[in-house]
């Protein structure tokens, strides 16, 4: 997809699927008009044998007519194919055009807490294009050109296009029946659906404590009852909409015999020929077909134009002001100024107010009691979240708006809950980028899991996968850690890198920290063990959302824990008694 595209607006973008799918369907109505001429070549076909061939006994005539048909035959596929690639080409072009910022609009969903409306807009355009490129969007184009037909049966006899009428309107209203029976049914079918199956799905993602613990009989015996409730609904739409269905098959069988019998009374009446017989009994056909067809593919174009404006729904919902254009990162301040953050649904702000700074090659420790914003610090600082006002910004520019290719190649984020995309060791370090052997191994000696990933079935072509176990927590902490320092960011930011860690991985952690910042980089450390704040430039204290305190490690340990500090020999500190010392600050 081009750039263009993909920097465009939602509006935009939109209203170039939208001219895409106009200008797509005009060009298959053009086809469809000379697809359905050329349909004629039948009737006529028949009535010329009727009525020349078989009374004149001519076989020049018959060869004629054969040759024609055969031409006509010919140019009837040419035309399908034709219409059919038509079809293709715009439900490619459609999807090609929203799929990368459907994408994009879900991870932003995401990381709002909108998984499963995100993830819908990517099945909504699947669901979409197959839509486009099948068969259902054919029927109104053709059901248009069953005029056509109809204007032939009248000039055959009026009663013909009478009989044809007739049946049109009354395969209209079954249309609509169905569709007033089933609509709210298969709608709140489909939602008690879909909650079953986010029951289940999110039920599975803690399968170990549903074994453990033996809650698998009670989670059946919800799991049931929701299934059933969407049973239930099913069952009531599938037997509205199949008993209409079989009445309109009914229909569909008697149509050739009341066209036959139309036209035996016109015969035996003298006012037509016999000939026409069989040409009326196509036409009939030819012009109700489409009507028929469209009670089953009725609920295809519903389904559509639904997902169509579930998509279009999120675009225009899509909030993201981020820059298009990259910048390079040359590692400068990080400045953090009066950072406000209120969540969607909250009325107290998680962050409010906090400023700090810091330069290239200092590490600041972030301590505070469990809620005072920490994690959603982190978030912000890496560019996560929006800020509600103030911001955050490194080397004078916003972290938040910073084009996110660029800005993720000059920083490193390990979020307190390890969260690993399904990829080999290799591609996970490497941050699913195209890498250098040597900066991966580079990265994986910083984090001290080199040794380990030799021993790994594949070494670095071994797959981490989500709910395989090949790696321990610990262990998976590191890998994350090694992804945090591919490439030699230069803003990291660790949220509890070492609650998984033993002694050895904490010592690894802690030259990591050290090695970052010799050569220049910023680094937030978020954690409780004192081995960790010893490594700290500066200490910031949290609480709340506000700041306490904030400044060189042993000046804010002298406010907050003066017995834990001395002049002549200062010890570790105990972040337990900091973050209890602050809270009664």
């Amino acid at each position: 997809m081009d750039s263009a595209a993909v920097d465009a607006s939602a509006s935009q973008l939109v209203n170039a699927a939208r001219r895409l799918f106009v200008r797509g369907i005009l060009y298959a109505a053009f086809v469809s008009f000379f697809l359905n001429f050329v349909t004629f070549a039948a009737p006529l076909f028949m009535v010329n044998v009727y009525e020349r061939v078989i009374p004149s006994k001519s076989y020049d005539t018959l060869y004629g007519l054969m040759i024609i048909g055969g031409l006509a035959v010919v140019l009837y596929g040419i035309f399908d194919f034709v219409r059919s690639y038509t079809y293709l080409v715009m439900s490619r072009g459609i999807v090609q055009k929203m799929n990368l910022p459907a994408l994009q609009a879900s991870v932003r969903k995401a990381l709002e807490g909108g998984v499963n409306e995100g993830s819908q807009a990517l099945r909504d355009l699947h669901e979409l294009r197959q839509f486009i490129a099948g068969n259902a969007i054919t029927i109104p184009l053709d059901a248009l050109f069953s005029l056509l037909f109809v204007g032939a049966l009248y000039l055959i006899h009026p009663d013909y296009a009478l009989l044809a009428g007739g049946l049109i309107v009354l395969m209209v209203s079954l249309n609509i029946v169905t569709d007033r029976l089933t609509r709210d049914v298969i709608s709140s079918a489909n939602q008690a659906e879909n909650r079953h199956l986010q029951d289940v799905a999110g039920s599975l993602r803690h399968a170990e404590v549903i074994e453990a613990m033996g809650m698998l009989p009670a989670l059946v015996r919800r799991w049931r009852r929701s299934q059933g409730d969407a049973l239930d609904l099913w069952g009531t739409a599938n037997f509205r909409s199949r008993a209409v269905l079989a009445f309109t098959k009914a229909v569909q069988k008697s149509i050739q015999m009341m066209t036959v019998a139309t036209g035996a009374f016109l015969v035996l009446s003298h006012e037509v020929n016999s000939g026409v017989l069989f040409a009326g009994m196509v036409l009939t056909t030819q012009a109700i077909s489409p009507f028929s067809s469209m009670i089953e593919t009725w609920r295809q174009w519903v389904n559509a134009a639904h997902g169509w404006g579930r998509v279009k729904a999120l675009l225009d919902g899509d909030s993201s002001v981020r820059q298009t254009m990259p910048a390079p990162m040359s590692g400068g301040e990080l400045d953090v100024t009066n950072l406000v953050y209120l969540p969607q649904g909250r009325d107290i702000p998680v962050l409010r107010g906090v400023s700090f700074s810091a330069s290239p090659g200092e590490v600041i420790g972030v301590v505070g009691p469990s809620g005072a914003g920490k994690s959603a610090l982190a978030r912000a600082l890496v560019g996560i979240t929006r800020p509600t006002a103030g911001g955050v910004f490194l080397d004078g520019n916003s972290t938040y708006l910073w084009e996110r290719g660029s800005f993720g190649r000059g920083v490193g984020y390990l979020p307190q809950a390890i969260s690993l995309l399904d990829g080999t060791v290799r591609s996970t370090i490497a941050r699913m980028e195209e890498s250098d052997p040597r900066e991966v191994i580079r990265a994986a000696r910083a984090a001290d899991i080199h040794d380990l990933i030799g021993r790994l079935p594949h070494g670095y072509d071994t797959t981490v996968q989500d709910g395989k176990h090949l790696l321990s927590g610990g262990q998976l902490q590191r890998l994350a850690l090694a992804r945090a320092l591919y490439g030699d960011p230069s803003l990291l930011v660790l949220d509890e890198p070492n609650s998984n860690l033993d002694h050895q991985g904490e010592m690894a952690l802690v030259a990591a920290i050290k090695e970052a910042r010799a050569r220049g980089a910023v680094v937030v450390l978020i954690a409780h063990r004192p081995s960790m704040m010893a490594v700290a430039d500066k200490i910031l204290v949290l609480e709340h959302g506000l700041v306490r305190h904030f400044g060189p490690r042993d000046e804010v340990l002298r406010i907050v824990a003066p017995d834990l500090v001395t002049e002549a020999a200062p010890r570790r500190p105990d972040i337990r008694i900091i973050q209890r010392r602050a809270e009664n600050t």
